[in-house]
C-alpha cells in the first residue's frame, strides 16, 4: 500500500492560535505565525511522494484554503476528542484508503521532507515510526496499521508522552523505528532559534 500524510493544524485565529507565543509577538502575530507554520508543514508534506490531507481544527482561513487548493490537498475537519483521538482518526482514515498513515503537526519547522520520506520507507518494515521532540513528546508518528492502545489516556502536552508511547509499543510487541529528534516551536525563546536556523521567515508572519 501507499502512504498517506495527515497534517494536523489549528486555524490561525488571533487569541486562539499559538497562545504561548502571544506574550512575545501578540495575538495577531501568533496567529500569523500559526498560518506560516501550517504553510511550511503542508509544503513539506506535499514535497514527498505521498498523498496529503490537512486536518484542521477551526474554520479554514482563506489563505490556507487557497494554498490547499493550489497543492491539491483535501481539507477535513478534525474530529472531537483529545490529541490521541484526533491522530487515531487520521490513521484510521489512511487505513480505510488502504494506505499506511503518517501524522505530523505544524509546530516543528525543523522537520524536513526527507524526514517524512524516511518515515514512509521505514513503514514498509516497521509497525510504528516515531520522530521524537526535544521536549519529551514527538513531532511525527507513522503506523502501518492503527493501534488505538498507543494513544489512549495519554498525558498529552507533558514530557512523559514519548516514554509512555515507547512503553506501550513494546507492550504490544510492535516493531518500531525512530528518526532524529527535533525541537518544537512552542515558546517565545524558540522563535529566535528557528529564525537563526532559517526554519521560519520573519517577514512571513511579523
Amino acid at each position: 500500500p501507499g502512504t498517506q500524510v495527515a497534517v494536523l493544524a489549528r486555524a490561525a485565529i488571533p487569541g486562539a492560535a499559538k497562545t504561548r507565543l502571544i506574550s512575545a509577538v501578540g495575538a495577531a502575530g501568533a496567529a500569523a505565525l500559526q498560518a506560516h507554520l501550517t504553510e511550511l508543514a503542508l509544503r513539506r508534506a506535499c514535497a514527498t511522494q505521498h498523498r496529503v490531507l490537512l486536518w484542521l481544527a477551526g474554520a479554514p482561513d482563506p489563505a490556507v484554503t487557497r494554498l490547499a487548493h493550489e497543492l491539491g490537498v483535501e481539507i477535513r475537519p478534525q474530529p472531537d476528542g483529545d490529541l490521541g483521538e484526533r491522530m487515531l482518526a487520521a490513521l484510521c482514515h489512511a487505513q480505510a484508503c488502504d494506505r499506511r498513515g503518517i501524522v505530523i503537526g505544524t509546530d516543528c519547522p525543523a522537520q524536513s521532507e526527507a524526514d517524512i520520506e524516511h518515515a514512509g520507507a521505514l513503514l514498509a518494515e516497521y509497525d510504528v515510526v516515531l520522530q521524537p521532540a526535544h521536549d519529551g513528546g514527538y513531532v511525527m508518528i507513522g503506523m502501518a496499521l492503527p493501534h488505538p492502545e498507543v494513544f489512549a489516556e495519554m498525558p498529552w502536552g507533558t514530557d512523559a508522552v514519548l516514554a509512555k508511547t515507547r512503553e506501550r509499543i513494546r507492550a504490544l510487541g510492535l516493531r518500531h523505528a525512530e528518526l532524529r529528534a527535533l525541537p518544537d516551536l512552542d515558546r517565545p525563546e524558540d522563535i529566535a532559534v528557528a529564525l537563526e536556523h532559517g526554519w521560519i521567515e520573519r517577514g512571513a508572519w511579523a
